[in-house]
């Protein structure tokens, strides 16, 4: 399995069997990626953490190319068909669906959602992504909570935490978080974006190890293998 990271929390999932899960597009509005053409990527799924312009901005226009199935909170599923997008799942927390690659199960976020248009854009949710080669919990957007303790006989193999405080968890909320959850291989996401997100590496890196875990601040482009 492989990561790729495309700034603030948009990550491509590419499995083993060549299916791709992209989480909370939002390329062209980041000037730190305006190099990436959008039309390139062709997931097979598109996971929506929640309705903010900063994880939805390039959803309709990869969907529409890619012809992918988006996953997200039921609530975003009426803003979706009135943007001629009617292929997605509509779940909500709690809830599993089991798919050609494994398995998705929404989880609890602790966090505000709103669509682009102003909207009701659902609760915000994680999710838990089940494959036969590895288990990964992508958070999304939001604040430590101590339902993700709930998460800690999951065996999970990598985490997708947010880390750049202000609008969700801060670094050391993160390490908690990685407590919680019992997992010792943390992506940071939604850092770095905005100054109000910008974070200290060496910091945060340091942090993260004298806590036992394993802590990777992506760059744009990178590929992580997981």
């Amino acid at each position: 399995m492989k990561a790729t990271y495309y700034g603030q929390s948009t990550v491509e999932l590419q499995l083993a069997d060549g299916k791709k899960l992209l989480f909370d597009p939002f390329i062209t509005p980041n000037p730190a990626a305006k190099h990436i053409d959008i039309y390139s990527l062709k997931p097979d799924y598109i996971l929506v953490s929640h309705a903010h312009g900063d994880h939805v901005a390039d959803l309709i226009p990869i969907q529409k190319n890619s012809d992918a199935t988006v996953i997200c909170i039921a609530d975003i599923t009426r803003w979706l068909s009135q943007n001629g997008v009617d292929k997605a799942e509509g779940m909500n927390i709690g809830g599993s669906l089991k798919l050609d690659f494994g398995k998705v199960k929404m989880v609890n976020a602790i966090h505000s959602s709103a669509l682009p248009d102003g909207s009701y854009g659902g609760n915000p949710a994680g999710y838990v992504i089940t494959t036969n080669e590895k288990k990964v919990y992508f958070a999304g957007d939001t604040a430590l909570t101590m339902d993700m303790k709930l998460l800690e006989d999951e065996n999970l193999d990598w985490a997708f935490l947010p880390i750049g405080d202000y609008y969700t968890m801060g670094i050391d909320d993160a390490v908690k978080a990685a407590k919680f959850i019992n997992c010792k291989n943390i992506i940071g996401i939604h850092f770095d974006t905005f100054p109000a997100i910008k974070i200290d590496h060496e910091e945060a890196r340091k942090k993260f190890a004298d806590a036992g875990l394993n802590l990777v601040l992506p760059e744009l482009g990178q590929i992580i293998e997981l």
